[in-house]
């Protein structure tokens, strides 16, 4: 098996006054599309809504549609009438966290990041700097950012201009 290496050349860490942003490697991470009621019979702890997260059985499930679902762990075992992509490869992962963090995110993204609105356990899909993201709020001051590997240097680097 092909061993997965980093977009951003590995140790990818930087410290500014209020915030730390790093890459968050090893993960894994995979689309399942299927009707309701196969999801629902896989997964009996469904995210309500487009843009939730929960936390069940060591996964993170993010509904990123009506019928679509992100599980951010081990892809679990599905019926046939569920279908499953893996993106781990795909995409890079960056963490950002500290007093500033949505500060620094707010400068790229259209997004009210205020603490009460995006709030823990929410996401979005959006752009910063004109390339897709999908921020995951983790906790209260820490935010992880799904980017297509491509973008991933081009991100970083728009990352820690913005935290300067």
């Amino acid at each position: 098996m092909l061993e997965r290496v980093s977009a951003l050349a590995g140790d990818a860490s930087i410290v500014r006054e209020g915030v730390r942003i790093a890459e968050a490697p090893d993960f894994k991470l995979t689309q399942v599309t299927g009707d309701h009621r196969a999801l629902k019979t896989t997964f009996p702890k469904l995210p309500v809504e487009v843009g939730t997260a929960v936390e069940h059985a060591g996964r993170t499930m993010l509904r990123i549609g009506p019928e679509q679902l992100w599980i951010i762990g081990t892809a679990p075992e599905v019926s046939d009438s569920l279908s499953l992509v893996p993106l781990s490869s795909s995409r890079t992962r960056i963490a950002i966290e500290g007093t500033r963090a949505r500060e620094v995110l707010s400068k790229g993204a259209a997004i009210d990041f205020h603490p009460k609105t995006f709030t823990a356990g929410t996401f979005v899909m959006s752009g910063i700097h004109h390339m897709p993201v999908l921020i995951h709020c983790i906790e209260s001051g820490m935010f992880h950012l799904y980017i297509m590997r491509t973008f991933a240097l081009a991100m970083w680097e728009w990352l820690v201009d913005a935290a300067e």
